[in-house]
């Protein structure tokens, strides 16, 4: 697996895992802290909405298949929110009749297939946050 490098707690990448099934979620959630990262969860795409809109994470990871709301409808409703800022969202199913394609025209950023390849995961999440890194290390030395 990656490492990850934290600074501050300020620092720390947040991550919204969302799934309505709890050992999907706790097992995620135990990767992604080890690896150095701050995680909440939901149980459903209306608890992941509500949450997204008190306090948006740095990055999404969202089951697709869910009872009444399934992941395509909350990436679609997180996009089409013009009060939120941008949020990277990573589909994550076991269906495989859903192509990378139909994630992306819904709005997400990718698509990582179940069982779940934790060193690809990884490798995506340090991939899509890496941008707000280089943002930040560079208003660092700006500021010096």
């Amino acid at each position: 697996m990656t490492g990850l490098s934290v600074g501050s707690s300020s620092d720390v990448d947040r991550i919204l895992v969302v799934d309505d099934i709890a050992d999907n979620y706790f097992m995620l959630q135990a990767i992604l802290e080890s690896e150095g990262y701050q995680v909440e969860v939901a149980d459903s795409g209306q608890a992941a909405l509500e949450k997204i809109e008190v306090n948006p994470p740095d990055l999404i990871l969202l089951d697709v298949m869910m009872p009444e709301m399934n992941g395509l409808e909350v990436t679609r409703r997180i996009r089409q929110n013009p009060s939120l800022p941008f949020i990277p969202i990573l589909l994550i199913t076991g269906y495989s009749e859903l192509t990378p394609d139909q994630g992306v025209n819904v709005g997400a950023d990718g698509l990582i297939r179940k069982p779940i390849d934790f060193d690809h995961l990884l490798n995506r999440i340090n991939t899509i946050l890496q941008p707000k890194h280089s943002i930040h290390e560079s208003s660092i030395h700006e500021s010096k």
